[in-house]
C-alpha cells in the first residue's frame, strides 16, 4: 500500500480523559459542563506552557503533542497536581479526575490533525492509568527514566485493544519518596556470552529486588490516613469486619465490566459464609464503585475495620489482580500481592486471595477453608451468569427475562452450575410476586424444580434456601419456610437478604421479637439497604410496639430518598409510617402519609393488602386493615 503525500514524523503524544463523565453528567448536567470546560482551560493552558499544542478535544477527551516526551511529562504532572489541589475544594461526588497516557510514535500529520497506531497506543496507555494518574509507554519511559524526579512500576507488557503488538506500560509515580525507583521491572545483567546458569541466578535476584521494592513501596508510599472509632457511622462489630470495595477494571474496555464485578462478588460470597467474619453487603460496597474514595471514608461510613481493594485486568486468555487489604483504623496495609494467571484458573485465584485475605486478619477457621459457591470450570458459563445477576438485580420484567435468558446460557454450556440454577429458579418466583407471570401456579412449581435441582448439585447455598423459605411463606407452609429461612441465615451468617427474608416470614408466623433482631441485622451488613428492607424492619417495629422507633428511621430515610430523587418503591415506606402513626394516634399525619402512599400506588387497597399478606394468625391481619382504614386507605 503505497502512503505518498502523508507527511510523518516521530512526536511524543498525551491523551487525557475524565473519570466517570457519564455519572457525573447524570447527577447534575450544568455543573458538570462548567467543570469540564474549566479543568480543559487549565490543561490547554499549561500544554502550551510546556512548548505543546492540543490537536483535538471531542466531549471530555483531550489529544495533545509534544516534541519532546520530557515536556509531555512534565506537562502531565502539572495537570494532575492542579486539579488535585482543585478537586480537594469539591464534594466528593463532583470531583473531575483525570487518567494521562503518554506515547513517543511515528504519526501522520495531515493538515494540523495526526493519526495513526501512535496515537492509538496513547489512548489505550489513558485507560490504563488510575484516576488522577499517568501511564506512559516503553518507548517514552526510555526517554525520561532518569531525566525527571518522578518514580516509575513497570506493568509488563499489555495486549491493548487495536494493537496487533504488546506495549510495554509504565505508572508515573509522582510523590516525592518515589523519585529514581523503578519498580517491578526485570533488567537482566551482564554480556549475553555469560553462561546460562548465571544469567538464571541474576533473573532470580532481580525479581526478588523487584518484590521487595513492591512491599517497600506500599508501605511507604501508599501510608493511609487513619479512620477513626468516634466518627464510625454504625458501631464496629465485635467479629473482624471487612468491605470488599469493587475491583477496579483497568482493560480500558467498559464492557469487561463485569469481569471486575464477578470476581469482587465471589470474593463477597467467599468471605460472606465464614461465621467468624462480618461482611458487608455487595449492594453497599458497590456504591462506591467508579469513586474515588478514601479507604477511611469507606471504614467509617460502613463500621469497618479493614478494607479490600484492588484492579482487574484482562488481557487475552489471562489476567492480572492486584489486591491490597488495609487495616483502616491503623492506616497501614497487612497485605497485598499481584496475581497473573491464565483465564483458567480464575476460580483457584479467587480462593487465594480469599484465604489470604482470611490469614492476614488472623480469622480461624472452622470449615478449614471458605466454600465455593461459584463451581464451575467454565470461564464463558461464569460470565453470562455474572451478567444475569446484574440485569436481575433491576427488578423489571424486561430485565428479568433478559436475566433468564443469560442463566440459561450459561446452564447449556455447564449443566452442572449451581448458582445458575438457583438464580433462574429466583427469575420463575420474582415474575410471580411482581404480577409479571402468565401462569402463577406453573411459575411457582418450575422455580421449586429448579431450586431443587440446584440444591442436589450445592446443598450449601444460602440464596436458594432463602428462595424456599419466600415460597413456602406464600404458600402458607410456615414450618417448612421457618426451617429454611433458618437454613439459609446458618449458611450465611453475613448474607442480609438471607436475614431480612427470615424477618418477614418471623413476622407473619407473629414472632415479632425475632423478626425484629432479623431485620436490623440485615440494615446493618447491608449499611446502603434498599427501601423495602426499612419498610420491613417498620413493619416489624409496628407489631413489636416500637412505633416510635419505626417513625424515627423511616423518616430520615424518607428526606434522604426526596434529596436523591430516588425511584425506589417508596410505598411500601409511607405505608409502614400510616401504621404506626396510627398506633401513636397521630391521625392527621397518618393520613397525610396515606395521600403519599396512594399518589406513589394509585391502586393500593384494602382489598390488594389482603392479597399481599400471608400472616398464620388473622387477627394480625386484621389489626393492620383497621388501621389502613383509620387513615383512608380505600376498600
Amino acid at each position: 500500500m503505497t502512503q505518498e503525500g502523508f507527511k510523518r514524523k516521530l512526536t511524543a503524544i498525551l491523551s487525557a480523559d475524565a473519570v466517570g463523565y457519564s455519572r457525573l453528567m447524570a447527577e447534575d448536567e450544568a455543573d458538570t459542563v462548567k467543570t469540564l470546560a474549566t479543568y480543559r482551560e487549565v490543561m490547554t493552558s499549561l500544554i502550551k506552557q510546556h512548548r505543546g499544542r492540543v490537536v483535538d478535544s471531542p466531549g471530555d477527551n483531550l489529544l495533545a503533542e509534544f516534541s519532546s516526551v520530557v515536556d509531555a511529562v512534565q506537562c502531565a504532572v502539572a495537570v494532575q497536581n492542579e486539579f488535585q489541589t482543585r478537586n480537594a475544594e469539591l464534594a466528593e461526588n463532583r470531583r473531575m479526575e483525570f487518567r494521562i497516557g503518554i506515547n513517543l510514535g511515528d504519526v501522520i500529520d495531515e493538515e494540523e490533525r495526526i493519526y495513526g497506531d501512535g496515537v492509538n497506543v496513547a489512548a489505550r496507555l489513558e485507560a490504563l492509568a488510575d484516576p488522577g494518574g499517568i501511564c506512559v509507554s516503553k518507548t517514552a519511559f526510555d526517554q525520561i527514566e532518569t531525566k525527571l524526579p518522578l518514580g516509575y512500576e513497570y506493568l509488563g507488557e499489555q495486549s491493548v485493544k487495536n494493537i496487533p503488538k504488546p506495549v510495554g506500560a509504565y505508572r508515573v509515580l509522582m510523590k516525592p519518596d518515589a523519585a529514581g525507583k523503578v519498580i517491578g521491572e526485570k533488567r537482566f545483567i551482564g554480556r549475553i556470552s555469560r553462561r546460562a546458569a548465571m544469567s538464571a541466578i541474576i533473573v532470580l535476584i532481580v525479581v526478588a529486588g523487584a518484590l521487595v521494592g513492591w512491599n517497600i513501596y506500599l508501605q511507604q508510599s501508599k501510608k493511609v490516613e487513619p479512620a477513626s472509632l468516634q466518627k464510625m457511622a454504625l458501631p464496629l462489630p465485635e467479629k473482624p469486619s471487612i468491605a470488599v470495595l469493587p475491583l477496579v477494571n483497568m482493560s480500558g474496555d467498559p464492557e469487561q465490566d463485569y469481569i471486575a464485578d464477578g470476581i469482587t462478588e465471589n470474593i463477597i460470597t467467599g468471605l460472606s459464609q465464614i461465621p467468624e467474619m462480618f461482611v458487608i453487603a455487595r449492594n453497599s460496597v458497590f456504591t462506591y464503585k467508579g469513586k474515588p474514595v478514601k479507604v477511611k471514608k469507606v471504614s467509617e461510613e460502613l463500621g469497618v475495620k479493614y478494607v479490600l481493594e484492588g484492579s482487574v485486568q484482562k488481557a487475552g486468555d489471562r489476567l492480572r489482580v492486584n489486591a491490597q487489604l488495609i487495616d483502616a483504623l491503623k492506616g497501614h496495609h497487612l497485605w497485598a500481592e499481584r496475581y497473573d494467571r491464565e483465564l483458567k484458573d480464575l476460580f483457584k485465584l479467587q480462593d487465594e486471595i480469599t484465604m489470604n485475605v482470611l490469614t492476614a486478619m488472623e480469622v480461624k477457621l472452622t470449615r478449614g477453608e471458605a466454600a465455593r459457591y461459584y463451581k464451575t470450570d467454565s470461564f464463558e458459563a461464569w460470565g453470562y451468569y455474572v451478567r444475569g445477576g446484574s440485569l436481575f438485580a433491576r427488578f423489571t420484567m424486561e430485565d428479568n427475562a433478559k436475566a433468564r435468558m443469560l442463566f440459561e446460557r450459561a446452564l447449556k454450556i455447564d449443566s452442572d452450575y449451581a448458582a445458575a440454577l438457583s438464580s433462574l429458579s429466583w427469575t420463575h418466583f420474582i415474575e410471580v410476586r411482581w404480577g409479571w407471570s402468565e401462569s402463577p401456579t406453573e411459575s411457582i412449581k418450575r422455580a421449586i424444580e429448579i431450586a431443587q435441582k440446584s440444591l442436589t448439585l450445592d446443598e450449601t447455598q444460602p440464596n436458594v434456601h432463602s428462595l424456599l423459605n419466600t415460597i413456602y411463606m406464600v404458600q402458607r407452609r410456615y414450618d417448612k419456610a421457618i426451617a429454611e429461612g433458618k437454613r439459609a441465615v446458618a449458611l450465611g451468617p453475613n448474607d442480609a437478604l438471607a436475614h431480612v427474608l427470615l424477618a418477614q416470614t418471623m413476622r407473619v408466623v407473629g414472632r415479632f421479637e425475632e423478626a425484629v433482631a432479623l431485620s436490623e441485622k440485615a440494615l446493618r451488613l447491608q449499611p446502603y439497604y434498599p427501601a423495602w428492607y426499612l419498610a420491613e424492619l417498620g413493619i416489624d417495629y409496628y407489631y413489636g410496639g416500637k412505633y416510635e422507633d419505626a417513625v424515627d428511621i423511616i423518616k430520615q430515610y424518607l428526606q434522604l430518598a426526596e434529596n436523591r430523587r430516588e425511584n425506589e418503591p417508596l410505598w411500601m415506606l409511607h405505608n409502614a409510617m400510616v401504621l404506626n402513626y396510627v398506633r401513636l394516634d397521630r391521625l392527621e399525619d397518618a393520613r397525610a402519609h396515606a395521600a403519599k402512599l396512594l399518589k406513589l400506588f394509585p391502586g393500593f387497597s384494602l382489598e390488594l393488602n389482603h392479597k399481599m399478606s400471608f400472616y398464620r394468625d388473622p387477627a394480625h391481619l386484621q389489626q393492620q386493615q383497621e388501621d389502613l382504614r383509620k387513615a383512608g386507605i380505600p376498600e
